[in-house]
Order: C-alpha cells, then sequence, then structure tokens
C-alpha cells in the first residue's frame, strides 16, 4: 500500500508529460501533411541534388 504513495504520482507526471507532447505536436504542426510524408518515398530520387 505504501508503494501506491509514490507510483501514483509518478504515473500521473508521465501521463501528463506524454499528453503535453502530444499537445505540443498537434501544435507545431506534426500531423498537418499527412499524405505528403506517404507519396514523398515514391518520387524518383535520380536528379542530383541541389
Amino acid at each position: 500500500m505504501r508503494t501506491l504513495i509514490y507510483l501514483i504520482p509518478v504515473a500521473l507526471f508521465l501521463g501528463a508529460l506524454g499528453l503535453g507532447g502530444f499537445l505540443w505536436a498537434l501544435k507545431s504542426g506534426q500531423y498537418e501533411d499527412l499524405d505528403g510524408a506517404a507519396e514523398r518515398i515514391l518520387i524518383d530520387g535520380d536528379e542530383p541534388p541541389k
């Protein structure tokens, strides 16, 4: 029972940290162009880099 005193706050902190990271990713636009990354792999890369 004593370990729950330590585990519950740790679990709440890690959950809040994960939620904060997810909200940060939403705010910074990480999920805006989901199709672009999927289609970019299909582009032929024979052109020399500029």
